[in-house]
């Protein structure tokens, strides 16, 4: 869960999302709680903390006003996934399976273990197997007065219209640019860091994981060097392709990472060209790297290896053999 302690009240999370906070908060105060929550967002905007804390807001028994205390003994243990009354379901391997369900099921059947209510929570609800969905559709069709069930999901239009039409949709906007940057800032991250981490991700526990990450600053290093051969040994480029690149950039990810990291590159060079520095993420104006490549490549020429790389990176998508895929691309550069 991203952000650390200072993101578990409402007052923090109505900086970063001020209209679904607005909505919830305007719903505990006149205690009207949804039985049924489903909580869009991408990747980073906060579903997990959001989820958490509306848990706690159900169950703190010392809250001031809306506000969990985040000190009594419920608060505490729903913060570290100690809590006999919170049931959290994740995805088993790449599905949330009908077995999953049954046994929450089960549990539900019991009343609360400490208190008389019982919430569930269903992370990345979009794997639910079509089993699942209908027997978590039967839960929201017979709600018990004394039961909350939150969803979390990237994508609501593929939880079945069923199940969307029984709870109340939050949606959750992309974090600001300038909020993410000044987060990584305060981590005493150098702003050219953080320029080039918040192009490749919009959340933040990614973003500190690849500032720490030495494989990240490996493959920074080995995307400079490949742009290097293409400018002044362009004959060699196939050997560094099987020698370096190929050997660091190994599964899916990693390889659509390092084309995202050319791609951020050749649009840099493409910004010096057109006298735009302040664009720039990989590269400062005092780069000799930068300075040879302006010399190299034409701005028509620059436009055509940025429409080879979008290709390339479409081209891993549709499952084309990696090494075929940066070949070719290599030939087009």
């Amino acid at each position: 869960m991203y952000g650390g302690s200072n993101m578990t009240t409402w007052g923090h999370f109505s900086k970063i999302q001020p209209v679904a906070s607005k909505i919830l908060i305007n719903s505990i105060k006149k205690h009207r709680m949804s039985h049924a929550y489903l909580i869009q967002g991408n990747r980073g905007t906060g579903k997990r903390t959001l989820a958490r804390l509306i848990v706690q807001t159900i169950f703190c028994v010392q809250k001031n006003g809306v506000e969990p205390c985040q000190t009594c003994n419920y608060c505490k243990r729903i913060k570290s996934g100690n809590f006999p009354d919170l049931h959290w379901i994740k995805p088993d391997g790449p599905s949330i399976k009908n077995e999953q369900i049954s046994e929450l099921q089960h549990e539900f059947t019991y009343s609360g273990f400490e208190s008389r209510r019982k919430v569930y929570v269903i992370e990345d609800a979009h794997t639910l197997t079509e089993n699942a969905s209908n027997r978590i559709l039967k839960f929201l069709e017979e709600p018990h007065s004394d039961t909350t069930a939150i969803i979390l999901t990237e994508n609501s239009q593929s939880i079945i219209p069923t199940i969307r039409s029984r709870c109340q949709r939050i949606d959750l906007k992309p974090l600001s640019k300038q909020y993410f940057q000044e987060k990584l800032q305060a981590n005493d991250i150098s702003m050219q860091d953080v320029r080039l981490i918040s192009h490749l991700t919009a959340d933040l526990d990614e973003a500190f994981q690849l500032n720490e990450d030495k494989w990240f600053a490996q493959a920074r290093k080995i995307m400079l060097q490949l742009i290097h051969v293409y400018i002044t040994n362009p004959e060699d480029a196939f050997l560094f392709l099987h020698e370096h690149w190929l050997e660091h950039f190994q599964n899916k990810h990693e390889q659509e990472r390092g084309l995202d990291l050319l791609i951020i590159a050749f649009k840099d060079i493409i910004y010096f060209h057109i006298d735009d520095p302040d664009s720039m993420v990989v590269f400062s104006v005092e780069d000799q790297l930068l300075k040879r490549a302006m010399m190299t490549f034409s701005y028509e020429r620059l436009l055509h290896i940025l429409n080879a790389l979008l290709q390339a990176k479409q081209k891993l998508r549709q499952n084309v053999h990696p090494t075929l895929v940066m070949e070719q691309l290599t030939l087009q550069i």
